[in-house]
This record gives structure tokens, sequence and C-alpha cells, in this order.
């Protein structure tokens, strides 16, 4: 049962299983017992969010070399233990349990999500892909 990468608030897809919000705030406006009626997220997780500073890195990035200057922090905020051993977790879950995963953004291309994605399956993740699993290795 594959990883979904998603942009939260958008309609959920048949079996996504537990949506989770890698954000480093909740949604603006929302009572919070509407977050996962409203398809934000069932469980928020901000460790997985870039910090404020890096976030703001991937915002303002316009360049190529401006977007990979924010994924080399990113990918080293990542690499701490404890957002490390969380990646992990989720990568073993992820052939077992159905979840969902993402960020406001609208263009995951320009999104901490695509970071997320690659980081996810460096460890192995299973990843749903182009309407179809994906199990990378």
């Amino acid at each position: 049962m594959p990883i979904r990468i998603v942009r939260l608030g958008t309609p959920r897809a048949p079996d996504e299983g537990v949506r989770i919000g890698t954000v480093r705030r909740p949604p603006r406006g929302v009572p919070k017992a509407q977050f996962a009626a409203q398809d934000w997220y069932d469980v928020w997780y901000p460790n997985l969010a870039p910090s404020a500073e890096t976030m703001k890195l991937g915002q303002e990035a316009k360049t190529p070399a401006e977007w990979n200057a924010f994924a080399r922090k990113y990918r080293s905020e990542m690499g701490e233990a404890d957002a490390s051993r969380s990646l992990d977790l989720l990568a073993a879950l992820s052939h077992a349990s159905a979840m969902s995963m993402g960020c406001y953004c609208e263009n995951e291309a320009h999104c901490h999500r695509s970071v997320l994605r690659a980081l996810l399956a460096e460890r192995g993740a299973a990843i749903f892909v182009n309407d179809k699993d994906e199990t990378s290795a």
C-alpha cells in the first residue's frame, strides 16, 4: 500500500489512507475539528516540514541553482536523527499501510514534497506514482 504524495486540501483518492500534513503551520481559518473533513490532513507532522528559514529559501527560489540550494538545505535537515528515523519508519510502513502526505503548494516540482518523495524513495518506500504502485529501491 504505497504512499501517495498529495496537495493538502485536495479531494482524497479512494483508499488513500491516513493523510499526513508535513507543513509548518495548520491551514489558516480552518477549525482544528475540520482539518480531516476538509481534506487537509488527519495528522499534522511538522517534523518533516522545512524549517522556516529553509522554507523561505524554497519560496524565493527563482533559478535552478536557488532551488538546488533549497533542496540541499532541506535534505540536510531531513538527515538529522529524528527526521531521518521518521523517514525510515514511513518508508517501512509504506509496504503495509495506506497513507498519504503532502503540503499546500500547488506545484509539486517547486515544493518540498518533491524532495520528500525522493527521500522516501531512497529509503525503499513504496510510492504511488501516475495511477500505479511503484516500489523504489
